[in-house]
C-alpha cells in the first residue's frame, strides 16, 4: 500500500464558507483516479466539516458538496 495526499477545496451549495485542507489515504500503487477520490474526500471529511460549521439544525447532504483536487502526491511524511 502507497500512501498519498491531495490539497483540495469543498464548497457547498448553500454555506459560504469552504474548506481548503489537504486529504490522505492509502491505495495500492498507480494511477489516482479523482473521480472516485472527490467522493472519499466528500464521506470521510468535508460532510463532517459542513456539518460541524452549520450546526445541529442544518441537514447537509453530500449532493450538496463539491470538491475541487488540486494537487495529488505520493505521502512520504
Amino acid at each position: 500500500m502507497t500512501t498519498y495526499i491531495a490539497q483540495f477545496t469543498a464548497k457547498h451549495r448553500i454555506i459560504q464558507v469552504a474548506q481548503n485542507t489537504i486529504f490522505t489515504w492509502q491505495q495500492e500503487s498507480g494511477d489516482i483516479d479523482t473521480d472516485l477520490l472527490g467522493p472519499k474526500i466528500i464521506r470521510e471529511s468535508s460532510i463532517h466539516f459542513f456539518r460541524m460549521v452549520a450546526g445541529a439544525n442544518y441537514e447537509i447532504s453530500t449532493d450538496d458538496i463539491s470538491i475541487t483536487v488540486l494537487k495529488t502526491e505520493v505521502f512520504n511524511g
